[in-house]
């Protein structure tokens, strides 16, 4: 019997390769943050001195993806640097409109870069420009992630299409960061995929060092910094409710404390040790007499 409701659409479903996983580990992405900011920074800098223009790039997000769904997430037409690494077939990509990139080359000149240009292929001597800056980039790179990419990497060439530049494989693994980068008070988008197998055998298996010391030694060594209150304390007195309402200035209170015994040192009401009231410079303090573990 129809009801008139139409069904759902059938959910499209997408295999799963569990031994090629693409999300990163927690460990290592944040390793890889931290090396991809420090990139940021020391690029923002490069580009400050090549363009003559107070410049910042800001790395927004590191992740992992296929080929593919890199490829994909670009514009039709954009500048993408293709930069080969040695002994991998899969290349590198540094990815940006060729219109920021002209709107760098004209300040490079000494110009203004406006009106702005359009998104075009890149003339002779434009691209040895952009080369230029590129490959200060990749140093920029190669000190920004230090032990993380042993491997040489030097550009190759520069494509205009997303969908026509081949730069790997479309199932195999890129380490994605993408960056907002400002010249001037001009804002553009830009992206760094590096293959994952240049990246991950360096960062090892993810989780938690493990340590050689005793969990109960870590344990006393943490508790060692942690501050506790100190009181001295003399023997406990019992007094009627009716003593303590009627208390009133000048009272004298019978404390149960022999004179000539140490006041009880007390942490969280725990006695740990006697004490004799004593003075260092102008302010009171204790002399242990000996410990609570050894008075009988």
């Amino acid at each position: 019997m129809s009801t008139g409701v139409p069904g759902k659409p059938a959910r499209a479903v997408e295999v799963y390769d569990f031994s090629r996983p693409t999300t990163l580990a927690r460990d290592h992405a944040r390793v890889l943050e931290l090396a991809f900011e420090t990139f940021a920074r020391q690029w923002g800098t490069q580009l400050t001195a090549q363009v003559r223009m107070i410049s910042q790039v800001t790395c927004e997000q590191v992740v992992m993806s296929g080929y593919d769904e890199y490829a994909s997430s670009l514009p039709a037409t954009t500048a993408m640097v293709l930069c080969t690494v040695d002994g991998l077939e899969a290349q590198a990509v540094i990815q940006f409109p060729s219109a920021a990139a002209l709107y760098w080359v004209a300040h490079m000149l000494g110009g203004t870069g406006l009106p702005l240009p359009p998104e075009r292929p890149f003339t002779q001597i434009e691209q040895a420009l952009v080369r230029r800056l590129m490959d200060d980039a990749l140093e920029d790179l190669r000190y920004s992630l230090g032990a993380l990419l042993t491997l040489p990497i030097a550009v190759d060439g520069i494509q205009y299409n997303s969908q026509f530049a081949q730069a790997a494989a479309t199932s195999d693994l890129m380490i994605v960061a993408s960056f907002i980068i400002r010249v001037g008070d001009k804002t553009t988008a830009a992206t760094l995929a590096l293959p994952a197998e240049a990246l991950l055998p360096q960062l090892g298996e993810p989780g938690p060092p493990v340590s050689a010391t005793p969990p109960e030694d870590l344990l006393r060594a943490q508790l060692g910094w942690v501050p506790v209150e100190v009181s001295l304390r003399l023997a406990h007195a019992r007094v009627l409710p009716s003593a303590i309402l009627a208390l009133a200035i000048g009272d004298v209170l019978a404390i149960p404390h022999p004179t000539h015994r140490p006041l009880d040192l007390v942490v969280d009401g725990r006695t740990l040790a006697r004490a004799a009231v004593g003075s260092t410079g102008s302010r009171l303090a204790c002399i242990i007499i000996d410990t609570e573990e050894k008075t009988p």
